[in-house]
């Protein structure tokens, strides 16, 4: 979590969550944007990259949920490359084992918050319709992907940048910057299409939780010592 945020300009805050009434009368959520909300993890890798602060518990609601889930891939990201150093020690690994157990928990509650933040205001409005075809993905498990998508993008691209490194890996690295931002952006479409047809009526999307076992100590037999066999 990063301590001081006094220093570093919060305005993507402003444009990524604000209830609005839209053209034709029905009011919708520009949080539910997929272009401000990929603009937006964008925006956050490329500061957190630099050591810029920026505090995920500025802003709305939403937005902390947002910026609190995409932190916690971008860390999950980079304790995964610790455990990949050629150097990384026996002890380091099993470290970052326990570290990466605790983060991808949190990864999975965050994203989880994100639906539980959305379907009690649709429920007010008397959505998601129960009579709609329902989705196999919802809101939350759709921004984790392009959460991933931003990190992948953002090191494609730097691996395609590199000067001390030969024009065929950037060459290579070029093409598949182009395959990732393709990928997300179907993807990002897919998002705005969901929530468009949630408030139309005419698809719905319910909370599937993880339910993750492996770091209950009441569920997982390698934590509370029951023997196999």
């Amino acid at each position: 979590m990063v301590e001081d945020s006094s220093n570093i300009d919060v305005s993507i805050n402003l444009k990524w969550a604000k209830p609005r009434v839209c053209a034709d009368g029905n009011r919708g959520m520009e949080m539910l944007s997929a272009t401000a909300i990929v603009t937006g993890q964008d925006e956050l890798t490329a500061r957190w990259h630099q050591d810029e602060q920026f505090d995920p518990e500025c802003g709305e609601q939403w937005l902390r949920a947002v910026a609190r889930q995409h932190r916690a891939n971008f860390d999950l990201w980079h304790i995964e490359d610790e455990a990949r150093r050629p150097s990384a020690t026996d002890s380091t690994l099993a470290d970052v084992k326990r570290r990466i157990d605790r983060t991808n928990q949190l990864r999975n509650d965050l994203a989880e918050e994100l639906d539980r933040l959305l379907l009690p205001w649709l429920e007010a409005q008397g959505l998601p319709n129960s009579d709609a075809p329902l989705n196999s993905e919802s809101p939350g498990l759709i921004i984790d992907r392009l959460s991933i998508l931003s990190l992948k993008i953002y090191h494609t691209r730097d691996e395609a940048e590199r000067p001390d490194a030969s024009a065929s890996h950037r060459e290579r690295n070029r093409q598949r910057l182009g395959i990732l931002e393709e990928q997300r952006c179907d993807l990002a479409g897919c998002l705005d299409a969901l929530w468009r047809e949630t408030l139309a009526g005419t698809r719905r999307f319910k909370l599937y939780q993880q339910l993750k076992m492996y770091n209950d100590p009441e569920l997982n037999p390698a934590i509370y010592g029951r023997n196999k066999g």
